[in-house]
Order: C-alpha cells, then structure tokens, then sequence
C-alpha cells in the first residue's frame, strides 16, 4: 500500500508555475504542428519545455543526479558546438549568387540590424544591465544561434527567455513583417519591379566570396571569426564542386539532427522558476521591438536609396528581408510583392538582402562582443 501511495506522492509536487509551462509548450508545439511555424524548432522545444517542468523531472538535475538535457545543454550549448555545428549546414544551404549578383544588397542586411542597437539602448533604460541589454538586444537579428552565442558569452541569467524569444520571432516572420511593411509603404512601392541577372556570377567568385568575408570578419570583429567561419566554409563546402556528398550531408542530415538537440536542449533553460517573471515578458516585448525595427530600419534604408536612384528603384520590401530570418523573410517579401501583382517575382533579390542579414547578423553580434565587456 505504501508503495502504491508512493506513486501519487509526486502528485503533491506539481505548481500553478509547472502548468503554465505545460500550456506554453503545448502551444508551441501547436504553433508547429498546426501552423507549421518552423517545426524542426518549435514541436521540439515545446515538448522540451514539458519535460523539464514535470516535477522531480529526471530530464534536468536533481541533486547529484545530473539530467540528460542539463548534459545535452552543457556538451553542445555552453560550448557552443551545436551551435558551430548548426552553422555549417546553414552556409551550405546558403546561395549567395543573388547577393554577388547585385553585392548592394549587402547594405540592407546592414541597414536591417538596427533594431539590434535600438533594443539594446531601450534594454538599458529599463533598467537591465548593459550585458543583458546586448543579449536581449541580439534576439532583433533574427538569428538563433547567434543569440544563443551571445547569451551564453555574457553569462545572463534570461537565456531561456531569449532563447524562446528569438526562436519563436523567427518562425513568426509570416505574420510579424507584413503588417509593418503595409505600413511603411505605398501600394505603388510594393508593386516595383526589379530586374535580375545571375549568369555573370562566376564559380571563382562563388568560392573565393566566403574566403574573403572570413577575413574582412576576423578583422572588423574577431569574435565572430567562430560562427562566420563556420558559415562560410559549409558556403565553401557547397560552392567548391568536389564535395556535393558531404554538401547534402551538411544541408540535410547534419542541420537536421542538430536542430532538432538544439529544440530539445535549449528546453532545459525553460524551467518555470526561472522563466515566470515580469523580466520574462519584457524581454519577449523587446525581442519583438527588435524585430520590427529591424524591418523599418531595412525598409527606410530601402527608401532613402529610392530618393538618389531617379532609375532602377529598390523595392522598399526588399529592406525588410534584410534580417537574417532564411529563408523565411525572403518567401515573405516575394508573397507580398505577387500579392500586388503575380507576376512581379522578387524572389531572387530578396534571397539576396536574405542572405546578406545572415552574415551581418553575426558580424552585429561579434561586433556587440567586442564593445561590450563581460
């Protein structure tokens, strides 16, 4: 009998603080199943998020007995090699042909991390530290490994937070970016159109272009070197003609296992005690102020250029694309442009801005990195 009522003892044990994270992961993992809001990322970080708020839950430590996904998030996260590992399939997937096609694209990549440092200085004014300011701050480039990266640099004690706030915003590009962008701009802007060429991109150009944005990185901002060069060469890997084998590998079946220890892993920092707090909720405001200022920051950047260019105008939308959201931000921009007109496809062009966020997200961050001290 008393082994019977030791059973219903853990009963006892359950909170109000453990429920609402079962709802948060549940509606998580509906976001990616019925909506199909990056699933790879989303159905496994909310089922994580139920595991590590059961109570006494053997997934996270109790005591002396270390948890498997406490061990998951120290092997692969804190060292950042899920991370590293993560990057390589993410420039193999990467086609930078449309941004060497047209390398001004490249600027509103840049012009699209401004919401970074708006965050960042909004951070500081409520009252968060200037090392939780830049973590929180990162989660606008729209980047889940550099805002892991980042977070874990700094040591904040919101990581879970960030974490959930960067990912989540990322799936949301669907329905985050097109309200701002009808916003800020006219139907007769989204309805330009914008010629495209790729054949004078050469294959030397498509191998030499990682090398060398390897070495401008390491020299602008030397503490980005690990995650750009890790993007780069699976770039390297995809371009070079000589391993398509282990190119599919990266793309696939690498990027695939990863993100799906990474959706686990980075549940382990959602444990309710840590996670239930009004700083919480500010930090998940903040990450979306992030994110919508990055589209304007891209969009008026879009604008200003228009304002100089008589001929051959950009297509404000195009800005918007300049975060590092791949490829969702792009599909976004060319749904809304065939919206206006279906037969204006600004497909390329925004893959262009797309991928050119991806490189100047984590060189924002390595950038943070070297002006912010620990």
């Amino acid at each position: 009998m008393q082994e019977i009522l030791g059973l219903y003892a853990n009963i006892g044990n359950i909170t109000w603080q453990m429920v609402i994270m079962w709802v948060i992961g549940a509606v998580l993992i509906w976001l990616g199943i019925v909506k199909k809001m990056e699933p790879t990322l989303l159905v496994p970080m909310g089922f994580g998020a139920i595991l590590v708020n059961l109570p006494l839950s053997g997934a996270v430590t109790q005591g002396t007995e270390v948890g498997a996904l406490d061990l998951l998030f120290q092997s692969g996260i804190s060292n950042e090699l899920f991370l590293l590992l993560l990057f390589i399939g993410i420039g193999a997937m990467c086609d930078f042909t449309p941004l060497l096609a047209n390398p001004k694209m490249m600027l509103f990549g840049a012009a699209a991390q401004f919401g970074i440092f708006f965050t960042i200085s909004l951070a500081s004014l409520l009252r968060f530290s200037i090392q939780d300011a830049a973590c929180i701050g990162i989660i606008g480039a729209a980047d889940g490994p550099t805002s892991i990266f980042v977070g874990n640099y700094y040591g904040t004690r919101y990581i879970g937070a960030i974490i959930v706030a960067a990912y989540s915003y990322m799936a949301l590009v669907p329905i985050i970016q097109p309200p701002v962008i009808r916003l800020i701009t006219t139907k007769k802007e989204r309805m330009i159109r914008m010629p495209y060429c790729a054949s004078r991109v050469s294959r030397r150009a498509k191998i030499i272009f990682p090398i060398i944005v390897t070495v401008i990185a390491g020299i602008i901002a030397p503490k980005s070197v690990s995650l750009i060069g890790f993007l780069m060469f699976g770039n390297l890997v995809r371009e070079c003609g000589v391993l398509d084998s282990l190119s599919d590998t990266a793309q696939n079946v690498l990027s695939n296992l990863v993100t799906l220890l990474l959706g686990l892993t980075v549940a382990s920092q959602m444990r309710a005690e840590d996670f239930l707090s009004l700083q919480t909720l500010m930090i998940i405001g903040l990450g979306l102020v992030a994110f919508i200022f990055d589209t304007v920051g891209g969009i008026l950047f879009a604008k200003l250029m228009n304002l100089f260019t008589p001929h051959n105008k950009v297509n404000p939308m195009i800005g918007a694309a300049g975060i590092s959201a791949f490829p969702m931000s792009a599909r976004v921009i060319n749904q809304m442009a065939m919206d206006e007109d279906p037969t204006n496809i600004i497909l390329m062009q925004a893959v262009g801005a797309n991928v050119s966020g991806q490189i100047a997200s984590v060189l924002a961050g390595g950038m943070i990195l070297s002006l912010i001290a620990r």
